[in-house]
């Protein structure tokens, strides 16, 4: 499962964990952005960051996370699992995914020799574009969605991305990537 940008709304990250215990992914992989709003976004729904924290740090141990632009030191003092990592490469179904939240690294700016998949929130705006050298992939946003897209988080499983609403778990688009 992977998700980004839940900006300390406890309604929606309660929805998240609603699909996550639906699910049932061997991990869950945020993108960063967990607890803070920050300065452009409006106040989430629920704003409620130690209810947002309480709810994650149940499964901790079945998250990986890569550090937002709204993230710090801060936010990692009631976490109890880490979140500072600007970027995690992850090899999955044998598909190589470079994770990160995107405000450093990005389609414009990758990492160095990605190929793959590069993989990033930050806009809250879901997102599939292929390019000669990787193919981008952004779930959306569970809090804030932008450009009036859905509450969205994504499934990962043989090789195939789903983009789901957070709300419903329904699933509205899809993608198979092969090697």
């Amino acid at each position: 499962m992977i998700a980004s940008d839940i900006h300390g709304s406890a309604y929606y990250c309660s929805k998240m964990m609603d699909r996550y215990h639906e699910e049932k992914p061997d991990k869950l992989l945020l993108l960063g952005d967990i607890l803070y709003h920050g300065p452009r976004n409006d106040l989430p729904e629920q704003y409620v960051p130690k209810e947002v924290f309480e709810q994650l740090n149940e499964i901790a141990s079945k998250i990986l996370c890569v550090r937002g632009n709204c993230d710090c030191e801060v936010d990692q003092m009631v976490l109890d699992f880490p979140i500072m990592a600007e970027y995690a490469l992850l090899y999955i179904d044998d598909v190589k995914i470079y994770a990160t939240h995107g405000h450093v690294f990005n389609k414009k700016n990758p990492l160095p020799g990605t190929d793959g998949i590069l993989l990033y929130g930050h806009t809250h705006v879901p997102a599939l574009e292929e390019y000669e050298e990787f193919t981008y992939i952004n779930p959306g946003s569970v809090s804030i969605p932008k450009e009036n897209s859905r509450h969205s988080y994504m499934m990962f499983e043989d090789g195939i991305f789903y983009w789901k609403d957070v709300e419903t778990g329904e699933t509205y688009k899809e993608f198979s990537y092969r090697i």
